[in-house]
């Protein structure tokens, strides 16, 4: 999704833990998440150039690095959610895994250790965005003034559901204040707009404050949950891990199918790792275990996963050869017509020797390169006959 704007804005995502998902809600999810991946990495490129050209660059420079930490948190999951959904060849299983993917807690060490969720992570991108934006003075001039209003009443809704999940006490009710605070000026200043005024000087530092104040109260919500209820987050984990692991064998599998030489990374077994303990200690050596075990997951799929875009992107390459062939009228001339079937039958084989796949692309491409056109040669022979 994209706010007038221009800036997007995280999917909404469908079910809940451990229920299996509706196929078309899914569906949808999967294809919303993907334009916000793709469309959030540009955004953070963009910004990461502001932020070089700018004098005060270097004071966002820690919010730069956690929301590209985010950013890669939440790409590696898609991909995962990716190879579960499988082009929607999906039963009641894979749609409970899909949910466990959506819901369950992302790396900690991947988003600078916080324990998160997949919708949270994109909340937290999308505050953290926001904020920097503003702080980086990146927002186009003629925005228009009722849509950044708009934008904060939303944001101010937001803030209002995440202090409700604040357990009672002395510091949901500060919060609470703070939100009433906060809606006070957005609505001085809706009004003063409504007259004409200027608004634009006093919308910025709201914006700067309403984005950390949102962005702090999901993170201190993470932390408040991790250190409240260890067993929920190993089991969380750990379901997490097994749809991971499902994902990830399928993937390897596609790999190995595809590809020779393909890596040799184990899949970790999560079985291996025993039952959830019960007393905190053992808990905390636990959760060690399975952040090991993540990582481990992570190396594996980022080596099957680049295995395969080495395969797909020489497909292209000979394949853009061959346009360029068509083009110049070489494509049928003998030796190069010869060259281009071996290099195809090479990716085509199951699995594509990619060495001997690699050599023939590129003697495809010397053929192409050394062979004159058919109307180019005859005019030569032409000339010498002459």
């Amino acid at each position: 999704m994209a706010t007038p704007a221009g800036q997007l804005t995280a999917p909404v995502a469908p079910g809940q833990m451990g229920a299996a998902l509706n196929a078309q809600a899914a569906q949808v999810y999967l294809d919303e998440l993907g334009r916000w991946r793709d469309g959030r990495r540009r955004e953070l490129d963009e910004l990461d150039k502001a932020a070089l050209q700018t004098i005060s660059g270097s004071e966002a420079t820690g919010d730069i690095l956690l929301s590209m930490a985010l950013w890669k948190a939440v790409s590696d999951r898609y991909e995962l959610l990716l190879a579960t959904w499988n082009s929607g060849r999906v039963g009641v299983t894979e749609l409970t895994r899909l949910s466990t993917l959506i819901w369950g807690r992302l790396d900690a060490a991947t988003a600078s250790g916080l324990s998160v969720s997949l919708p949270e992570a994109c909340r937290l991108s999308d505050a953290l965005l926001s904020q920097l934006r503003v702080k980086l003075g990146l927002d186009p001039s003629g925005l228009e003034i009722t849509e950044r209003i708009r934008q904060l009443r939303a944001q101010m809704e937001r803030i209002r559901e995440q202090i409700d999940l604040e357990p009672a006490g002395a510091a949901q009710q500060q919060a609470a204040h703070d939100q009433s605070r906060l809606a006070r000026r957005l609505k001085d200043v809706a009004e003063k707009a409504g007259r004409g005024g200027d608004v634009v000087g006093l919308l910025a530092p709201l914006e700067i404050e309403a984005a950390t104040f949102e962005r702090d109260l999901i993170v201190n919500g993470a932390r408040r949950r991790d250190a409240a209820a260890l067993v929920h987050r190993a089991r969380e984990q750990r379901a997490d891990l097994e749809a991971r692991e499902a994902a990830l064998r399928g993937i390897v599998q596609d790999c190995i199918r595809r590809v020779d030489p393909a890596p040799r990374y184990a899949v970790p077994d999560t079985a291996a790792l025993g039952p959830v303990p019960n007393t905190r200690e053992e808990l905390e050596n636990y959760l060690r275990r399975l952040d090991q075990v993540s990582r481990a997951m992570t190396i594996a799929q980022t080596a099957y996963a680049k295995a395969l875009h080495d395969h797909s992107e020489l497909d292209s390459r000979l394949e853009a050869y061959r346009a360029k062939a068509e083009a110049t009228e070489v494509a049928e001339v003998a030796d190069v017509a010869q060259a281009y079937q071996l290099a195809r039958n090479a990716l085509d084989e199951r699995p594509s020797r990619m060495v001997l796949a690699q050599q023939l692309v590129s003697v495809y491409q010397t053929y192409l390169q050394t062979t004159p056109a058919p109307h180019a040669a005859q005019s030569a022979q032409s000339a010498k006959e002459t």
